[in-house]
């Protein structure tokens, strides 16, 4: 990193004609071989084929700052792609996904916008989100929210604590549960009373935990009520 004329790093993003990829892979298929493009099929094309390079340091994407120039994430692991999309929700993130001059265009899913409601504050019942990604579809009924990405169609129950998480679509989250520094996949239903990301103990037995403690509730996982994890 500190040396970025020393070398150019495969970002794994790869472009090409149909009949050729399909001619180098069934090369590379006959081969007792990883079958990996970076270490193995594109250095085999060369010479016998073009292949170029693209310097991405040099891309130029209207309104970016210089500081955020080149940005490139390897999401290959979990902590790399937890610590990606909890960037998006700094104040400045690297990737800025509000630059009107280079918008971003999603499929579109035809979703209500997020609902926050409840606001008793004596009760604790409050229904907000702070230094967060909110989707399309999430609903906060009365639940804390803070430095997370709720992926659309989101639902969290009152009285809910959430902290530093990733739920991806159609996640919900059960009353008087709390959950910190955890991936939630599709899908899955977090019963009332649900404590995930405050035992790592109990959390190895049950679900995937990172070396730096992250937890990753897979799809389909079936959590009992009132379980702690």
């Amino acid at each position: 990193p500190d040396r970025p004329d020393m070398v150019l790093a495969s970002m794994g993003n790869y472009i090409f004609k149909a009949n050729v990829m399909i001619d180098v892979l069934q090369r590379n298929a006959l081969r007792d071989a990883a079958h990996d493009f970076g270490k193995e099929i594109i250095p085999a094309m060369y010479p016998r084929m073009k292949v170029y390079a693209y310097d991405f340091a040099k891309n130029f994407i209207p309104g970016e700052a210089e500081y955020n120039r080149g940005y490139w994430r390897d999401v290959g692991t979990i902590e790399s792609y937890y610590a990606a999309c909890l960037d998006l929700v700094s104040v400045t993130p690297l990737f800025n996904l509000y630059n009107m001059q280079w918008p971003i265009v999603s499929a579109p899913m035809n979703l209500p916008p997020a609902k926050f409601v409840f606001a008793d504050a004596q009760t604790q019942r409050v229904g907000i989100a702070t230094d967060s990604m909110v989707s399309d579809g999430v609903i906060i009924s009365g639940g804390t929210i803070n430095r997370c990405v709720l992926h659309p169609r989101v639902r969290v129950h009152s009285y809910t604590d959430i902290d530093e998480s990733i739920l991806m679509d159609g996640v919900d989250v059960g009353r008087h549960s709390k959950i910190r520094r955890a991936i939630i996949d599709k899908g899955v239903k977090i019963p009332s009373g649900t404590t995930i990301g405050y035992d790592p103990e109990f959390d190895r037995q049950h679900f995937t935990v990172t070396e730096s403690g992250i937890v990753v509730v897979p799809k389909g996982a079936v959590i009992e009520e009132k379980v702690m994890v």
